[in-house]
């Protein structure tokens, strides 16, 4: 379709049914999610995964409106609209519901305790012996034997408790 054919008024109205975006934007955010959730999970850096998911299926569902690729500006507002408000609800529901947040937020896992080495953690999580140890370093401590406790928290940060 050529540009100047464009009529002004389409860019503004539906293309395709509300309720086929609502469903599609719906789908798509929980199966990114759950994906996100229960597959990738370790350097994810400082960020909690729902917020990387958001910002990634906003930015695709934005460019599609701003490309044409959706047919109007009003199906990537309602699309984008479906997603900010599922995680502001999983946010809501997590903050209210410490079950919710089970689901929503992983657990901490315990990597090392007193200056040993949890391999079978380590092996869930595919952290390397040397990404654990430079995690170790980079707190200032020379090895992990003088570790108390190492966590790779829900965010994908290490954080370390420091023997006495």
């Amino acid at each position: 379709m050529d540009w100047l054919s464009l009529e002004w008024s389409d860019i503004f109205v539906f293309s395709i049914s509300p309720l086929e975006t609502l469903v599609r934007g719906t789908a798509i955010y929980w199966l990114l999610f759950l994906l996100f959730r229960f597959v990738v999970r370790r350097d994810v850096g400082s960020m909690g995964i729902a917020d990387i998911l958001l910002i990634v299926i906003v930015a695709d569902a934005a460019q599609n409106g701003m490309a044409g690729e959706g047919k109007s500006v009003a199906d990537a507002a309602l699309l984008i609209c479906t997603l900010v408000a599922w995680n502001m609800f999983l946010d809501r529901l997590a903050y209210h519901f410490p079950l919710v947040r089970s689901f929503v937020d992983p657990k901490k896992v315990l990597l090392v305790r007193n200056g040993r080495k949890l391999r079978a953690n380590m092996r869930r999580q595919s952290i390397t012996d040397e990404e654990l140890e430079a995690k170790v370093r980079q707190q200032g401590i020379e090895s992990i034997a003088q570790v108390k406790a190492l966590y790779l928290e829900a965010d994908g940060n290490v954080s370390v408790i420091k023997r006495q």
